[in-house]
């Protein structure tokens, strides 16, 4: 991707909090069109709209009954949409959660900490 060229990113994560810090933070230096969502189902609605990157929380909607996992998008997303960059987020440290992730078609897959933000940030303007 051409680095400096503003991206169409989606966001999906059910916490408005961190979605929003994430927003805020991707648009400061450069001025991507970001999207928020708080499902994946939300997100598949939009995906007519081509995102270059897709940031997504592996937990999404884990209280609300048969909704779709974090995981379950990213199959979704990359079966029909093989080209687009997933980047995987999670407080989850388990290394078998970050292989199921790439292993499903994740680029990254980040772990929310205090750094989480800057490596997404620096993992986007290096796709």
């Amino acid at each position: 991707m051409d680095i400096g060229r503003p991206m169409k990113i989606f966001i999906v994560e059910d916490d408005e909090l961190q979605s929003t810090l994430l927003r805020d933070r991707m648009i400061r230096d450069i001025p991507h069109h970001v999207h928020i969502f708080k499902t994946g189902e939300d997100c598949l609605k939009h995906m007519d709209k081509s995102p270059d990157v897709i940031i997504m929380d592996y937990n999404l909607n884990k209280e609300v009954k048969d909704a779709a996992s974090g995981i379950q998008i990213l199959e979704i997303i990359k079966k029909s949409n093989p080209d687009v960059h997933v980047i995987m987020m999670s407080s989850q440290e388990r290394y078998s959660i970050a292989l199921q992730s790439i292993q499903k078609g994740a680029e990254q897959y980040i772990i929310k900490d205090a750094e989480a933000f800057d490596k997404i940030c620096k993992m986007v303007t290096e796709l």
